[in-house]
């Protein structure tokens, strides 16, 4: 009866599927803003998605984390044109689905291809959850709530009813001196309302900790993941092949210590896909025997840079990191303006987004898990009436060194 009740006052609000449309200043490109103690926080609703996250560096100013546009409405041009995924919520099953079909039930259920020749989908289909206008149902000086009904999108059985909630203020107390650091927390929970279905949800947040200051993030950011010492073996279009492997066999996907991102990346021949050299790989969390699997009270990544001292540690829920070290960016895509203008008069600084010039982190599940029932992951990705909610849940904290 709650989710009834909660269905019809979403429908008395008029959320309804759609893609965003350039239009007035109240469209799903209006930008919200979210501010607390040294950190600010920009979205819009198309694609629940977060513009800019600005935090200080170790001298006191500004810098702009995270990669996207100034002008919102460039967003709706990149989706039809380079179609980047900057910053959105993806889904309603994120990363890819082999042949885009699955079984449910004994249904087997079809999926818009939209990658690889029609060998995959990717990120929930031809029009995911990137492209929804999610509708505002909470605000707040430091929080907002996108809420999105989702009739069976793309061909996913079912309704599902999802809210994303950002939140920004401060880490819990920690240490000898109570320190606390800017936080940005990041909670997607989602109902399956009348079917069962498969749910698996990722924020796709491009970082750039270094705030541009140089061409790449090769040799000045280090990656740190010290409970990843298995990954999930692919074919050569990154889908899965059921089997895992292990980092210390692979030493360009070893992060179990911290390491540059770019001292074994020139080594990473064919390491994410065919014809690429980089990072574009799901990472298994393996977190220590005596915390629970979906345990979120440390971190699972650390990832730092020495040109501006912002160190970013990233607790989650989830099972999963997807980790891309954007081999498909080529200098064509500016940096934001208003980045470009705190790095005037620092040398080296750039004014593209270059390859190997930022990082993706996507907090999830084991990709393609539906199509592999031999894996035994079920409950991460299953959901149904009868079931918890699913929820995805992050924290990123922020300090320097």
């Amino acid at each position: 009866m709650q989710f009834l009740q909660t269905l019809v006052a979403l429908a008395s609000v008029g959320i309804l599927p759609a893609v965003a449309q350039n239009s007035t200043a109240s469209s799903p490109l209006a930008e919200y803003t979210l501010t607390a103690d040294n950190i600010t926080a920009k979205f819009i609703p198309y694609g629940a998605r977060l513009t800019s996250l600005v935090v200080p560096d170790r001298n006191g100013n500004d810098q702009d984390v995270v990669l996207g546009y100034d002008d919102t409405a460039q967003y709706v041009t990149d989706t039809e044109t380079n179609h980047t995924y900057f910053g959105p919520v993806v889904g309603r099953f994120a990363n890819r689905i082999k042949n885009g079909t699955f079984t449910m039930n004994g249904n087997t259920y079809n999926i818009p291809t939209n990658e690889n020749g029609g060998a995959d989908t990717l990120h929930g289909g031809s029009v995911g959850y990137d492209q929804r206008n999610w509708t505002v149902t909470s605000q707040t000086d430091t929080s907002i709530t996108f809420t999105l009904l989702d009739e069976g999108y793309e061909g996913f059985p079912g309704t599902l009813l999802t809210h994303q909630t950002f939140t920004v203020g401060t880490s819990p107390p920690t240490g000898a001196t109570g320190q606390t650091y800017p936080r940005l927390t990041s909670s997607i929970t989602a109902v399956a309302l009348d079917q069962e279905t498969p749910v698996m949800m990722a924020n796709h947040i491009y970082w750039n900790l270094n705030g541009f200051t140089a061409p790449t993030i090769l040799n000045d950011t280090t990656l740190w993941m010290p409970y990843s010492d298995r990954y999930i073996q692919v074919d050569p279009i990154l889908i899965p092949n059921g089997t895992f492997g292990t980092v210390a066999s692979l030493p360009p996907l070893d992060f179990t210590s911290p390491k540059l991102i770019g001292r074994d990346i020139s080594d990473a021949v064919g390491v994410c896909g065919t014809g690429c050299t980089g990072l574009d790989n799901a990472f298994i969390v393996d977190r220590p025997a005596s915390v629970r699997p979906s345990g979120s009270s440390f971190p699972v990544l650390s990832l730092w840079s020495q040109n501006t001292g912002i160190k970013l540690d990233l607790a989650t829920n989830q099972q999963g990191l997807q980790i891309y070290s954007c081999n498909g960016q080529n200098g064509t895509i500016p940096v934001k303006q208003s980045q470009q203008d705190r790095n005037q008069g620092v040398q080296g600084a750039t004014s593209v987004i270059n390859k190997y010039g930022c990082l993706v982190i996507e907090t999830q599940g084991y990709i393609d898990s539906v199509n592999h029932p031999e894996w035994g992951l079920s409950d991460f990705f299953n959901y149904s009436p009868d079931s918890a909610p699913y929820n995805n849940y992050a924290t990123y904290d922020f300090s320097t060194f």
